[in-house]
């Protein structure tokens, strides 16, 4: 699933494509589960005319700003991805939802699993307002992870993929923000030390800052690896240091990186960075 820096890099992609400033003529929703709300007819009804104002980034929502006070909010879930195309450019099978721009160019969605949903509204925060703060923001300070991770007795893992709590991360940042911090995915929250709080903090936003610096983190050739716009890849996945690094060296000590289960996530640590003397924990 595309985490902060993949849909940051879309975004910026976005913004920087003439669609912006482009006008809805047409819309064909091929698969009508993508379209979450309102009702496929009403979605192509309202839609249809609407002109684009900006692409920003919300959590890993990709919120579109259109005119008349609507928003149109897009998760992609596990596969999506966002195709910008000549109006005469071929199709393929996984392109659920066709947006005709200015009768010229196509925003399309595409998405092999089918999990990725739109939102077209006029009330985006009743969505957004249920995610926890940016990791990227100004108010986002060491000070107040500490308070958030003192009020809550969770592992510290599931703790941070919980969007609720901190918003777009997912399990490559967090294995990386974790590394970074030597904290073991394990650890429960209320248990870090302000020392702990203020590395982990820094360490989050340097592993989404490199993140985005680098369009986001590309594995494999799968079908649910991301690729930005028109299939762009990301150029960070050379520079993870444990996450899938299974049985090579950690960077910083020459320890042997495993693979462990936290939460029925598979999570990279190295045990001599990332310490744990807690109940064990099953490695595959």
């Amino acid at each position: 699933m595309p985490e902060l820096p993949e849909v940051q890099t879309i975004v910026d992609h976005l913004n920087r494509q003439p669609i912006v400033g482009g006008t809805v003529t047409a819309v064909r929703v091929n698969w009508p589960k993508t379209v979450a709300q309102p009702s496929v007819e009403q979605f192509r009804a309202t839609l249809t005319g609407q002109t684009i104002r900006k692409f920003s980034r919300r959590g890993k929502f990709i919120v579109c700003e259109l005119s008349a006070g609507l928003t149109l909010l897009i998760h992609l879930r596990m596969s999506g991805r966002l195709n910008w195309v000549a109006r005469n450019a071929a199709r393929n099978k996984h392109e659920h939802v066709i947006l005709e721009i200015s009768h010229e160019n196509e925003l399309r969605f595409q998405d092999t699993r089918k999990f990725g949903r739109m939102f077209l509204t006029e009330a985006p925060q009743a969505i957004l307002d249920r995610l926890g703060p940016e990791p990227l923001s100004a108010g986002f300070t060491g000070k107040h992870l500490q308070t958030m991770l003192k009020h809550t007795r969770r592992q510290i893992k599931p703790l941070l993929l919980d969007q609720r709590f901190l918003a777009g991360l997912g399990n490559i940042y967090v294995d990386e923000a974790l590394w970074a911090a030597g904290i073991h995915p394990l650890r429960i929250s209320s248990s870090l030390s302000e020392k702990d709080a203020t590395t982990l903090h820094r360490a989050i936003r340097q592993v989404l800052r490199k993140g985005i610096r680098n369009m986001g983190t590309s594995l494999g050739k799968g079908q649910g690896n991301f690729t930005s716009v028109n299939n762009r890849p990301g150029r960070n996945a050379e520079r993870l240091n444990v996450f899938r690094q299974v049985g090579k060296a950690c960077p910083r000590c020459g320890t042997t990186i495993i693979r462990i289960v936290v939460a029925q996530r598979s999570s990279h640590v190295c045990i001599k960075c990332q310490p744990f003397t807690g109940t064990a924990w099953k490695t595959r």
